[in-house]
């Protein structure tokens, strides 16, 4: 055929046949390959957009053995996540997933599903990793409890925000306010005391970040069981971190002799000794939490419970002291140091001696000196004592 001559009606007529089979049938492919196709190469990683073309529809479930696991991911909050921030995809997470269809879970229910994923959060928190590992959640795990607290249980990895400060490193206002709603996921009938506490009143009504949160008794990651002697034997000094902070505590004028008070009492300076001497021994002395409570500490001016009211602190004694009477509460000073406008009696009598004593004895010195000198003038002289 001479392609330089135009070309005839038949012709004509073919190509444009041949032409339009082609389109028909380049659309029919178009309508029957998934609007998503997987990518070709295996090596080729999937975008999150890839993922979320079907993930971000609502009513995704994946079933799992007799259970359903939603898996509706929401594109603006992943986008606003730590995870989403920092550019992680889903794939990093989910290295499994590089086609389509997916290949199949082979677990029993929900709780499998989600533990698989342990080892992929060491990938990049290698040191929280290690450290859960260590804790109390982990040793209940060990033990056969499915149910123990793992990374994925306190941290939605689709919607988790920063924890802390991109410059500071320290916790961000927002992370505290929501510590005790993530540890009442489990720990439901101490987070409704802490909530009634003046800690936690402060926190979940006023929005106050100066009082302790969970993390601050109990840590983060390296929880330890706090049911062990040495647990109870440093409460004296866990409640020091916040009650001997100047700065804290002079927002709500509390004094922050507590720690030195306790010490110098009967009750802390055995307490003290005894951990040094025979750590992890047991002792029938007080700390903090037997005379203010653990999660429901009140206010100390509380009517009910407050041990500023007389008989709300003769009953702490009594627990301790059966035989305490309505005047055994007098000798003790609330861990501050006497002044002329707390306990002034106490404070003039401790200032009287403060001069009385050094000036008896500074008295009988001078006393005894001049006595001295006297003997050594009169021996030199030859005078003999009557």
């Amino acid at each position: 055929m001479d392609f330089r001559k135009p070309l005839r009606p038949r012709h004509l007529w073919t190509v444009s046949l041949l032409l339009g089979i082609g389109l028909f049938l380049f659309a029919l492919i178009s309508l029957t390959t998934p609007a998503q196709a997987a990518p070709s190469h295996q090596d080729d990683k999937p975008s999150n957009d890839f993922c979320l073309a079907c993930h971000q529809e609502e009513g995704v479930d994946l079933t799992l053995g007799k259970e359903s696991l939603p898996v509706t991911i929401n594109p603006t909050q992943f986008g606003l996540s730590v995870h989403g921030e920092e550019g992680i995809a889903c794939v990093d997470c989910h290295s499994n997933i590089s086609d389509y269809p997916h290949p199949d879970v082979k677990v029993k229910n929900v709780r499998d599903f989600t533990l698989g994923f342990l080892d992929t959060c060491k990938e990049c928190h290698e040191e929280q990793y290690n450290k859960a590992h260590n804790s109390v959640h982990q040793i209940a795990f060990d033990e056969g409890n499915k149910n123990a607290a793992v990374c994925m249980d306190c941290h939605n990895p689709h919607t988790q925000s920063r924890l802390t400060g991109k410059t500071s490193g320290e916790l961000t206002a927002s992370a505290r306010l929501h510590i005790p709603e993530t540890c009442a996921q489990c720990h439901s009938t101490i987070y409704d005391q802490y909530k009634t506490s003046v800690h936690g009143n402060a926190l979940t009504e006023e929005g106050n970040t100066d009082v302790p949160t969970c993390i601050d008794c109990h840590g983060v990651h390296d929880i330890q069981d706090p049911t062990t002697v040495s647990f109870r034997n440093s409460t004296p000094f866990l409640c020091a971190n916040c009650h001997t902070d100047a700065e804290i505590m002079d927002k709500y004028k509390i004094s922050t002799n507590v720690l030195n008070s306790y010490v110098a009492d009967f009750h802390g300076t055995t307490v003290k000794l005894f951990e040094e001497e025979f750590p992890g021994q047991p002792t029938n002395k007080p700390v903090c939490t037997d005379c203010h409570g653990v999660h429901n500490i009140s206010k100390v001016d509380d009517p009910t419970t407050g041990i500023a009211l007389k008989d709300n602190l003769l009953g702490k004694c009594q627990r301790c002291h059966p035989d305490a009477t309505s005047n055994f509460p007098d000798a003790w000073m609330s861990h501050y140091e006497p002044s002329p406008e707390n306990f002034p009696l106490v404070y003039y009598v401790n200032l009287f001696y403060k001069f009385f004593i050094p000036a008896v004895l500074g008295g009988m010195i001078v006393f005894i000196i001049t006595d001295i000198y006297r003997r050594i003038i009169n021996r030199v002289k030859g005078v003999k004592h009557s």
